[in-house]
């Protein structure tokens, strides 16, 4: 079987940062469109802690709700969710995007996050099947120092896959 292209990054260098996970052709040959999946990569695989479900889960709910209410963007957001690993997130929206496009977003983005207060959107019995597994104080904490580490100041080796 052929590995899928996700297991064929290499994890032992790659750094925190925004990458291209991959582009994807949908719709019809009259009216083609365009997916890319961001690899928001927010530890250090194999070499830091990963990130606590209940953080990662907060993050997931912040984020989605900050992402689909975006005036700018919100009509381009396909997904956003954990990765399997919990060393960050997935993004995937319409168009043929590269990092650097959609690192402002991403700065407003966990910028929300980090000087978020009140109930998390969604958090409730009724809305999530998990609603107890948040962690907003981590949650902020986690947002606020891939903000300040990582996408404040980002540079192209945090942006293309190492070799």
């Amino acid at each position: 079987m052929d590995k899928i292209p996700s297991f064929t990054v290499n994890h032992i260098d790659l750094l925190r940062g925004v990458y291209v996970s991959r582009k994807d052709q949908v719709g019809t040959d009259d009216a083609p469109q365009i997916l890319t999946t961001f690899d928001i990569r927010m530890t250090l695989p194999n070499r830091e802690p990963v990130i606590n479900t209940a953080e990662i889960h907060a993050i997931e709910h912040l984020g989605a709700t900050f992402l689909r209410n975006s005036d700018t963007y919100k009509d381009q957001v396909i997904y956003f969710g954990p990765m399997g690993c919990r060393t960050g997130f997935y993004l995937i929206m319409k168009g043929d995007l590269s990092p650097k496009e959609i690192i402002p977003l991403l700065v407003s983005m966990f910028q929300f996050i980090a000087d978020f207060t009140g109930d998390i959107p969604g958090a409730t019995a009724r809305d999530c099947g998990n609603f107890r597994d948040m962690n907003l104080p981590m949650a902020r904490l986690i947002a606020k120092l891939f903000l300040e580490n990582t996408l404040i100041g980002i540079d192209d080796s945090q942006m293309i896959y190492p070799e």
